[in-house]
């Protein structure tokens, strides 16, 4: 029988352990699975067009890219399952603590320090953020810090050069994932009291397992049967979602992909 195979991308060592674990996991339950890694998720979304893989773990620009390509393609993207801690995030935008800005506004003319460009949690959402709050960005200096491109800001790095950039005085904000805020003052990469929120986005979605049209359905139930039923009080698997970082899996929603979609929309990514 031939296997299932997903496609992910290789941002961290531990990618590795997680998806060899996913592969004993189904493999024992009776579903033969694969996997492919790759360097950037632009690569990964065209083999999953070549038809390399079954089921891409996408990022949300990687599902936006997919999506917007299927239809030129004559093909269909379904975003089918995702995490629990995929749903409902924002980010934050951090100022020095002295700093006189109280509205996104006071940003125009001042150095707008995001983390990767193609990340969405610290670059495109939060500058279509504070232009919906009312910051003219076309007078603003956007400062990128491009850590790992191709990524899609799937770790810590770009973030935690902005926010080194920021206590130094080289930006006057900067950019991150709320989650990543609170790792930035636990590790002391900013010290208590040296920044404060001066502004946090609407809620949005991150990763999902992306499915075209053309998938064998039955495998895919199979698949999507078997995630939604694993469970964090279960010891066999609990290290795995530890390390995947959720408490359970969910049905793959659109809802939360709005803000990205204007997003891209308007910065042109």
């Amino acid at each position: 029988m031939r296997p299932f195979v997903l496609g992910a991308v290789a941002y961290d060592p531990k990618v590795v352990t997680i998806w060899d674990g996913f592969k004993l996991f189904f493999e024992e339950r009776g579903l033969p699975f694969d996997y492919v890694l790759f360097h950037n998720y632009e690569r990964q979304v065209e083999a999953h067009f070549a038809g390399m893989i079954d089921v891409a773990w996408n990022s949300p620009l990687a599902w936006v890219h997919t999506e917007r390509a299927a239809p030129s393609r004559g093909r269909i993207a379904r975003a089918v399952v995702m995490r629990d801690s995929d749903q409902d995030l924002t980010s934050v935008v951090v100022v020095r603590t002295e700093d006189p800005a109280r509205v996104p506004a006071d940003l125009a003319g001042r150095r707008l320090g995001v983390g990767a460009a193609d990340s969405p949690q610290a670059a495109i959402i939060p500058q279509w953020s504070l232009a919906q709050a009312g910051l003219d960005l076309s007078r603003t200096t956007i400062v990128r810090h491009d850590v790992l491109l191709g990524k899609h800001g799937d770790h810590v790095g770009g973030e935690r050069v902005a926010a080194q950039a920021l206590l130094r005085g080289e930006v006057d904000a900067a950019c991150m994932i709320d989650s990543n805020l609170l790792a930035l003052h636990a590790d002391g990469t900013l010290p208590a009291g040296s920044v404060r929120v001066l502004h946090t986005t609407a809620p949005y979605d991150h990763c999902n397992f992306t499915v075209l049209d053309g998938v064998d359905e039955a495998t895919l139930a199979r698949f999507n049967i078997l995630l939604l039923g694993m469970s964090w009080d279960d010891p066999t698997v609990r290290r795995l979602m530890d390390l995947e970082g959720l408490k359970a899996w969910r049905v793959g929603r659109l809802s939360g992909y709005a803000s990205l979609q204007a997003a891209c929309t308007l910065l042109g990514v």
